[in-house]
């Protein structure tokens, strides 16, 4: 028989809905997983959020306050998909209360508080995992492979790219997501963060960087009430929009390639126009989001002209076979998170890390700071 593994969610906005679909979906795709979620509690400070969710989704108990979570026995492990000035608070407090962590990035508003929890996480000897899926789309563990056989050569440069148009709107409310305070950094810690750990994930460290940033609407209408996702708030009291719409950045790695990152939250015409390609000494690998299952791939020996060929990753690739049983059979964004939540439980289960950890999301923040003290002088600093 199974053993039960009694999981919380924190936090009930959009990717709190997902990381609980994510549960509910393990047994499907991961039927030999040692242990099988329960969803125990969820927290929730929005009045009614938190029943709603436990009636909708199945949760034994709900509850506003999500210290409770931390001192209920029932509760192994917890994701915490919270606002990100609450990352540090929740994840030192349950880490010290033995649960086991899936915290969404950027694990905080800086690198000391990420760096806050992976140590909380230590001290316990609880398992953490970072919720940077993009990496575990199959596409991008097999351009990883292609790029670490040398496949393509030598890597000379990568350009790394994440365009949205979610702030685009002038309308849009000012959330804690445009607020110092509580949301830290702007498209730095929402998009870029998810950019550099994909530039770390295939070209290994970042040395140094240099970047620039920008706010392109400075002024957004306060919402009147409580707001899920990116909400309009039209006619509004107008404040000011604290951290950066837009972010460039140019890379140096240790391995001497060269890469640029750009972000931006209000890039009119992009929806989810995330991806990346890597230039090197034979060939190229090229990836878009959009087109999750396919990667663009030049090989050979011509230098010159050489074409690139579409490649349908499959039941070879990553874990495409827990989900689709051939090539160009689509997976899509909540899969992603599947997959990150087999490897959260598996940690659990075994005690052994699988997948992105709180070192991740530590050298990510890094590299975010870096960005904004660059961006301030002007120069090349390393993270």
């Amino acid at each position: 028989m199974v053993d039960a593994l009694g999981v919380a969610v924190i936090g009930f906005g959009w990717m709190g809905r997902v990381h609980t679909r994510a549960y509910a979906r393990l047994p499907h795709h991961y039927p030999d997983l040692p242990l099988r979620p329960r969803l125990v509690t969820v927290a929730e400070e929005v009045p009614g959020r938190a029943e709603e969710a436990a009636e909708r989704f199945g949760f034994v108990s709900a509850t506003r306050d999500w210290r409770e979570v931390a001192a209920d026995p029932r509760v192994q492990a917890v994701s915490v998909t919270a606002p990100n000035f609450l990352h540090r608070e929740i994840g030192v407090t349950l880490a010290g209360a033995g649960k086991h962590l899936w915290i969404e990035k950027p694990v905080g508003l800086t690198a000391a508080d990420a760096r806050a929890v992976a140590d909380a996480v230590a001290r316990a000897g609880v398992q953490g995992t970072v919720g940077f899926n993009y990496r575990n789309a199959p596409a991008v563990e097999a351009a990883r492979e292609l790029i670490a056989s040398g496949g393509i050569g030598t890597v000379a440069h990568v350009r790394v790219r994440l365009f949205s148009d979610y702030a685009a709107d002038p309308d849009t409310a000012l959330t804690w997501r445009y607020e110092r305070r509580r949301g830290g950094s702007g498209v730095l810690g929402d998009l870029a963060s998810h950019g550099v750990d994909l530039a770390r994930f295939l070209c290994g460290e970042i040395a140094s960087l240099a970047a620039d940033t920008a706010v392109f609407v400075p002024e957004r209408s306060r919402p009147g009430g409580a707001t899920a996702g990116h909400a309009l708030a039209p006619g509004g009291e107008p404040g000011p929009v604290e951290n950066e719409d837009y972010v460039g950045c140019l890379l140096r790695f240790t391995s001497g390639a060269r890469g640029v990152l750009e972000a931006c939250r209000v890039s009119v015409g992009e929806q989810n126009a995330y991806g990346f390609e890597v230039h090197g000494s034979r060939g190229a690998v090229f990836w878009d989001f959009r087109r999750m299952n396919e990667l663009g791939v030049c090989r050979g020996t011509g230098y010159r002209d050489q074409p690139v060929a579409t490649v349908h990753v499959g039941p070879g690739a990553g874990e495409f076979a827990a989900f689709q049983p051939g090539a160009a059979n689509a997976m899509g964004y909540d899969d992603l998170k599947v997959i990150e939540a087999c490897r959260f439980v598996r940690s659990v289960a075994e005690g052994t890390p699988y997948g992105t950890t709180l070192a991740d999301a530590v050298h990510s923040a890094r590299a975010l700071d870096a960005m904004e003290r660059s961006a301030r002088t002007g120069g090349w600093v390393s993270p």
